[in-house]
């Protein structure tokens, strides 16, 4: 990949050199058969003539009036920053510009010239890093244990260049075991007016481990309340029954004793309802081993039609280890 430089010139202050590097292309997603989302990265890195430069760099497509700002980053602590970019196809000619701050004086990188194909126009890319903490297999986890995932939705230059206005994208997953739920913060992630560069979203992971010795325990169907209902109330409704047999104004009478029983069983512990909310859930399952495929997708709608992709994260849930 082509290494591109070009220092600061100036009579006073502390002169710099900014250099563009072209990483190794990223990849997403595509539902288009026969194109492929090809992700852009860059890395920028501002050296000075004295120290560590500090404040922010910009990159540029193309340039005088046709160039465009993709996107700002700030300089980390050893003045370097990286850029991810979902170009559209055609020729571009990128330059990072370094604003300068304090005694340090801007420079910009000579331009880096690529040209790209095939690109997909889905509109939005999204892609999803491994799980954090790493773990070897990379992205295991036990039952009980949790994991977090930056996932960065990047939007390609020609969805931002149609925007009327911010863009609001929605993250979900699905394919999760039973017993196992994702969380993301934030859940929906914003594309302002000219922002080209992809914005991120944590993915939080939890599974569930299940409460030993619980679980198989069945709780009581009735109470001695109930009982009390139950045991009078079927000797009378037997009365009844026996009766009626021979008068007729006992079977009317039975069925409506047959109807207030019932409905005062609706209001004691014999309804399921009332035992649940008394009670409590019958604790829950552990997460099941194996192997599973989570889909991650970002969907945006402008009101008439939505746009989405999705990427995969395989996931294992390794057996618990014994104690």
């Amino acid at each position: 990949m082509p290494t591109l430089a070009m220092a600061a010139l100036h009579a006073q202050g502390v002169g710099t050199t900014t250099t563009l590097t072209e990483q190794q292309g990223g990849a997403a997603n595509c539902p288009t058969t026969g194109l492929a989302v090809t992700l852009t990265n860059l890395k920028v890195v501002v050296t000075g003539n004295a120290g560590v430069p500090a404040g922010s760099v910009s990159i540029v497509d193309g340039s005088g009036n046709s160039a465009v700002q993709l996107a700002t980053a700030t300089l980390d602590p050893t003045g370097q920053a990286s850029f991810v970019f979902y170009l559209a196809d055609g020729a571009h000619s990128l330059s990072a510009v370094y604003a300068g701050e304090g005694s340090f004086q801007s420079s910009t990188s000579a331009p880096s010239s690529l040209t790209i194909s095939t690109q997909c126009d889905t509109g939005i890319a999204v892609t999803v890093s491994s799980l954090s903490p790493s773990t070897t297999p990379a992205n295991t986890l036990q039952p009980g244990q949790s994991g977090t995932a930056t996932v960065t939705v990047i939007p390609l230059e020609g969805y931002v260049a149609a925007l009327n206005g911010p863009a609001f994208v929605t993250i979900s997953c699905s394919g999760l075991p039973d017993q196992a739920s994702c969380v993301f913060a934030p859940e929906n992630v914003e594309i302002l007016l000219g922002q080209y560069a992809g914005v991120t979203s944590t993915m939080s992971i939890t599974t569930q481990v299940g409460t030993t010795g619980l679980a198989s325990v069945a709780r009581p169907v009735s109470t001695p309340v109930a009982l009390a209902f139950l045991f009078p109330g079927g000797l009378v409704l037997g009365g009844f029954a026996w009766s009626a047999r021979r008068r007729a104004w006992l079977q009317r009478l039975s069925l409506l004793a047959l109807v207030a029983l019932v409905s005062l069983l609706g209001t004691t512990a014999c309804n399921p309802r009332y035992d649940y909310f008394n009670h409590g859930p019958i604790p829950g399952r552990a997460v099941t081993p194996g192997n599973y495929t989570v889909i991650v997708a970002a969907q945006s709608s402008n009101g008439v039609t939505a746009i989405t992709n999705t990427t995969d994260l395989s996931l294992t849930i390794a057996a618990p280890t014994a104690q």
